[in-house]
């Protein structure tokens, strides 16, 4: 198969396997991604930290997105998808060994080091895969293809989150009591012996990435380049610069608050539903109602895309949806508010496989700058989620000096969080309707 073939030259028969390597792909970083939901307030526990401390386990591996995402593009334009993708996974097999001496030391700032090198490891498999898949078919059946890798890397998630939280979080509630009652040493003890639990899985974890990262080498993936810049009949002059492209700049931004809110709702659930005084042994598969609820929606999204719903009206949706939801979460108390939350599954869905195909029309020979800049948008999972975590720790405190006690305070604080996803959304729906078409010209 030629260097230089395009979306339009690959059939469906040609394309069926390298979509569902691809789906592997994706398939292990969502499993790696996902924990995080039961990572977060394992660390909180062992770590002994505050609301906003916690949620540095998601800023850690979003954060590698903007460190990694061009030098990932200019390693992938030297040694090529498939090696890169390689060279990802035994990354990630390497940030999850640093777990093991962090769990002896029992020292947070290592545990975000090995989660960020996790996280450049994947921001080198990111960046490969997903202009792959985009431009591996046609450009308007895209979100389909990448409503597949979702459903993929979304049951991957699910499985980790429960995984996970049955490793991390099971006797939980009973350490937390005993922790209040114990003398230091005591103390020490139970947390390091609480700390070790995350050995096995990750050393398990190590040995399969890099199996995989070994047998990817000999995966049958063809080269496919995006198709040239079209030049109108009147000999307009082609673009020349990544910086005329303002579709693909207001694509960055939305995919940046996109994925800040996706995270919210998978990785503040668990400890959303623990606030609301529900038990952990509940709370910790709280994450799954998520990524079930997304992977409904990409599999309504493979039938309807592009046949009866166009990417951009799949986008307008979704914003919507999302908007609704907002209010609905801070407006509801209990297990109905954390319903909501999950619900923002079906919300953030289409939001992610819309956005790619949308920014990268008419990129032409700037698709693999554009990409990185788009997987540098991750780095919405690094921001957003402390700046919840930072509004929830701000509203207790003023609750609690307002005469509130703790309980009430905690649960009406993480509630109020919330409110950081309303603009977010709003973004989102200027983009579905407006941004997505900014400066390209009209058919």
């Amino acid at each position: 198969m030629s260097n230089n073939q395009t979306p339009t030259s690959t059939s469906e028969k040609n394309t069926l396997v390298p979509i569902m390597i691809i789906a592997g792909l994706f398939f292990i970083f969502g499993f790696v991604t996902w924990i995080n939901g039961a990572l977060i307030p394992f660390m909180k526990t062992i770590n002994e930290l505050t609301d906003a401390q916690s949620y540095l386990v998601a800023s850690a591996s979003y954060i590698s997105f903007v460190v990694m995402a061009l030098p990932a593009s200019y390693i992938l334009n030297k040694i090529g998808y498939k090696k890169g993708m390689s060279l990802g996974l035994i990354i990630m097999a390497v940030g999850a060994l640093l777990f093991i001496p962090a769990a002896e030391a029992r020292t947070y700032w290592m545990f975000l080091t090995a989660i960020f090198i996790q996280g450049a490891g994947m921001t080198l498999l990111q960046t490969a895969s997903n202009p792959y898949i985009t431009i591996l078919g046609p450009i308007e059946s895209a979100a389909k293809r990448i409503a597949i890798m979702g459903i993929a890397n979304k049951v991957a998630g699910a499985l980790g989150s429960v995984i996970f939280g049955a490793i991390l979080l099971s006797g939980i509630d009973e350490i937390k009591e005993k922790l209040i009652t114990v003398d230091a040493s005591e103390k020490a003890t139970l947390l390091n012996t609480m700390a070790d639990s995350v050995v096995t899985p990750y050393i398990i974890m190590a040995v399969v990435l890099v199996v995989l990262g070994l047998l990817i080498l000999k995966a049958p993936l063809p080269n496919v380049e995006a198709a040239p810049i079209e030049v109108s009949k009147t000999g307009e002059k082609a673009k020349s610069s990544i910086f005329q492209f303002p579709h693909l700049w207001l694509g960055v931004l939305a995919l940046f608050l996109y994925v800040g809110v996706e995270v919210i709702a998978g990785d503040t659930i668990i400890s959303y539903g623990i606030s609301l005084d529900i038990p952990v042994e509940d709370a910790k598969f709280f994450t799954l109602f998520t990524l079930m609820a997304m992977v409904a929606t990409y599999a309504v999204g493979v039938f309807l895309i592009p046949k009866y719903m166009s990417q951009a009206t799949a986008l307008k949706s979704s914003a919507i949806l999302g908007v609704l939801l907002s209010f609905c979460i801070v407006f509801t108390t209990g297990f109905t508010s954390v319903l909501f939350v999950a619900a923002l599954g079906i919300a953030n869905a289409l939001v992610w496989p819309a956005i790619w195909p949308l920014a990268l029309t008419g990129l032409g020979k700037f698709t693999k700058t554009a990409s990185a800049l788009l997987i540098m948008a991750i780095s919405g999972g690094a921001i957003i989620p402390p700046l919840y975590g930072a509004l929830v720790d701000s509203k207790k405190e003023d609750l609690i000096a307002l005469g509130s006690d703790t309980v009430a305070a905690t649960a009406e604080a993480a509630s109020y969080g919330y409110w950081i996803l309303l603009p977010c959304y709003a973004f989102i729906l200027y983009y579905a309707f407006f941004g997505h078409t900014l400066g390209l010209k009209k058919a």
